[in-house]
C-alpha cells in the first residue's frame, strides 16, 4: 500500500504483558502500574492478536499508517500482544525486536510468532494464550474477502474466535476473477452480520475531523448532496516495489490505493448506480504516461500488466447526484495532492490535504468568501482505533464508520471503474488497429 509521508505520529505510552503461572497457564494482569490508562479507569488486560507484520501494522518512515502505535497510545499499559501471525517469520522477528527495544516493550514480552490463526487457537485451547479481545488484520488483501482457502481469513476468524472483535485494513479483497471476488466479499459481509463482536474496516479518511464537520453541516442544514469531485494524485518516487506497479498482482491503483477517495465519495454521495460508471485511463505505453523519476526497472513487468498513469471516472449516485474522480501517478517528491469537493444547494465543501494538514474549505449561502478551517495535528488513524476500542468496551467515543458490507460495495465500485477504463482502452486500441 502506498500513502503519503505526511501525517505526524503521536507519542506512545508503555504497555505491560499478560503473564503466565509457573504451569504456563494464562493467569491475567501483571502487577505493574500504568503511566496512564486511556480507556477510562479500566486496568484489565486487552489482548490483541496481530495478523500481518508489515508496514500497516508496525509502521514505516514512508507513511503514517501504524496500527500498533495507535493501539499503544489508546490502551497504554493495558495492551498485550500475545501473538503475531505472519507467514514470513524474519519480518515478524524484526518488527518484534524493534518493539522490545522500545518504551512499549512490556506489551510484547510474551509475544509468539505463528504461521496461522489455527495454531494460535490451539494455544488458547491449551491455556497457553488468552482469547483475543480484538484481532487486527493487515495482511495483503489477496488473502482475504473470500469463501474458500487461501482467501477466507474472515470466515476462519469467525469460526475460531466468535467473541473477538475484528479490524481489517482496506480494501476487503483483491481477488480474481473480479465478479467472483466481489460476490464473495459481499457474502462475507452478510456472514459478518452474525458475528458476536464488533467488525470494522480501515477506511481512515472517514474519521477526519474535517469530514465529520462536513457531515455535520450537511445534516444540520438538511442538505442533499448534488455532486462530488475527487482527486488523488500520487507522488511516486518512493514507490519501488514492482508488485504495486503490476496490476495483475495488486490489481492496480484504483483498487489498492484510489479506494480511499472512492470510498469517501460514496460516504457523501451514497450508493452508486454501477451501470452509469464511465472511465478512461492514460496507459503506460502512451506518450503522456512516460515517467522520469521511477527508481526501479519497469521492464520486468509485461506492458499489458503495467498500471495506468491516470484514470478518470464519472457516475450517477442512486440518489440522482453525480460524481467524478481523477487518480494519477504523476508527482515527484513525497507529498500527494488529494481533495474531495462536495456540492449542495448554496454550499461548497472541500476537504483538502487529508494526509498532510487536513483543512476544510467552506463556501456558504449569502457569501462568495471561502472560509478555510485547518485541522492541524488531526490523526484519523488514532480516532479510528479509539472509536473501535470504545465500541468494543462501551466507551464514550464508540464509532464504527466503515462497516464491512459498505466496504465491500466500495470494493465493487473500484473494480467497475478499472474494468470500464480497460474496456475503453481496448476500444481505442481497436480503432488504431492494435490489441491490448
Amino acid at each position: 500500500m502506498l500513502l503519503p509521508r505526511q501525517l505526524t505520529s503521536r507519542l506512545c505510552s508503555p504497555a505491560k504483558p499478560w503473564v503466565k503461572s509457573v504451569t504456563g497457564k494464562v493467569t491475567g494482569h501483571a502487577g505493574v502500574s500504568a503511566r496512564f490508562v486511556s480507556s477510562g479507569s479500566r486496568t484489565d488486560d486487552f489482548p490483541a492478536l496481530l495478523i500481518g507484520a508489515g508496514y500497516a501494522m508496525f509502521g514505516t518512515p514512508e507513511g503514517p499508517w501504524n496500527i500498533t502505535k495507535r493501539l499503544e497510545q489508546k490502551l497504554g499499559a493495558r495492551l498485550t500482544v500475545p501473538g503475531i501471525i505472519e507467514v514470513s517469520p524474519p519480518r515478524a522477528e524484526a518488527a518484534l525486536a524493534r518493539k522490545k527495544e522500545s518504551a512499549e516493550a512490556r506489551a510484547y514480552e510474551g509475544t509468539v510468532i505463528l504461521p496461522d490463526v489455527g495454531e494460535y487457537k490451539g494455544r488458547v485451547e491449551r491455556g497457553e494464550a488468552p482469547e483475543p479481545r480484538a484481532i487486527f488484520v493487515a495482511t495483503p488483501p489477496l488473502y482475504r474477502g473470500g469463501l474458500s482457502s487461501p482467501r477466507n481469513l474472515e470466515v476462519e476468524l469467525m469460526r475460531l474466535f466468535p467473541n473477538s472483535a475484528i479490524f481489517l485494513e482496506k480494501p476487503v479483497a483483491t481477488g480474481t476473477p473480479w465478479e467472483q471476488s466481489v460476490s464473495e466479499a459481499k457474502e462475507v459481509g452478510r456472514m459478518l452480520r452474525g458475528h458476536k463482536a464488533v467488525v470494522a474496516v480501515g477506511y481512515v479518511l472517514r474519521y477526519l475531523k474535517a469530514v465529520k464537520e462536513m457531515k455535520r453541516i450537511i445534516n444540520a442544514n438538511q442538505l442533499t448532496v448534488m455532486a462530488t469531485n475527487a482527486r488523488f494524485v500520487t507522488a511516486y518516487e518512493l514507490a519501488i516495489k514492482t508488485d504495486w506497479w503490476n496490476k495483475d498482482v495488486q490489481q492496480g491503483p484504483i483498487i489498492e490505493q484510489g479506494t480511499h477517495i472512492v470510498d469517501l465519495s460514496r460516504y457523501f454521495g451514497g450508493d452508486v448506480d454501477m451501470d452509469t460508471v464511465c472511465a478512461h485511463a492514460l496507459e503506460a505505453h502512451e506518450k503522456p504516461g512516460v515517467l522520469s523519476k521511477k527508481r526501479f526497472d519497469e521492464s520486468v513487468i509485461p506492458d499489458a500488466q503495467r498500471i495506468p498513469r491516470a484514470t478518470t471516472a464519472s457516475w450517477k449516485y442512486e440518489s440522482g447526484a453525480v460524481g467524478t474522480l481523477l487518480h494519477a501517478t504523476a508527482l515527484h517528491g513525497v507529498d500527494y495532492a488529494i481533495e474531495l469537493e462536495v456540492y449542495a444547494d448554496g454550499y461548497q465543501l472541500i476537504l483538502a490535504d487529508p494526509f498532510g494538514t487536513p483543512a476544510l474549505h467552506i463556501r456558504k449561502p449569502g457569501s462568495d468568501i471561502i472560509e478555510v478551517h485547518p485541522t492541524p495535528g488531526d490523526d484519523p488513524y488514532f480516532t479510528e482505533i479509539d472509536g473501535f476500542i470504545d465500541a468494543i468496551e462501551g466507551g464514550p467515543n464508540a464509532s464504527i464508520l466503515a462497516p464491512y458490507e459498505d466496504a465491500a460495495r466500495t470494493y465493487e465500485m473500484t473494480w467497475v471503474i478499472r474494468n470500464r477504463s480497460e474496456e475503453m482502452t481496448r476500444l481505442v486500441l481497436s480503432k488504431r488497429g492494435k490489441t491490448g
